[in-house]
């Protein structure tokens, strides 16, 4: 079961919603080579509200994802693509249903 995670709400600088979802679609390959990534999800609620969940079987693993090739990207981009800086939370998973599982 997983146990960690991580959720992460995106509001879009006005202009640049399309800029944030095509960055965040284009960050799926980068988790797809993250094998301590188990689960990921990127959002869109509204027109400028996204958000990010990932889970992960271990600390370790939440912690080379926080420090991984996406929140690098998402650091380097945020001043450019969002109106507020993004608040990273580390929620623990309560229960969950996975593929296989």
């Amino acid at each position: 079961m997983t146990h960690y995670a991580i959720y992460v709400e995106l509001k879009a600088k006005p202009g640049k919603e399309e800029a944030v979802a095509s960055f965040l679609a284009s960050a799926q390959g980068l988790v797809a080579a993250e094998p301590d990534t188990i689960a990921w999800f990127a959002v869109r609620y509204d027109n400028d509200t996204f958000a990010i969940f990932d889970a992960f079987d271990t600390e370790a693993g939440r912690k080379a994802h926080l420090s991984g090739a996406v929140a690098a990207a998402l650091m380097a981009n945020a001043a450019d693509l969002l109106a507020i800086a993004p608040e990273i939370r580390q929620p623990s998973v309560l229960a969950d249903k996975l593929p296989g599982a």
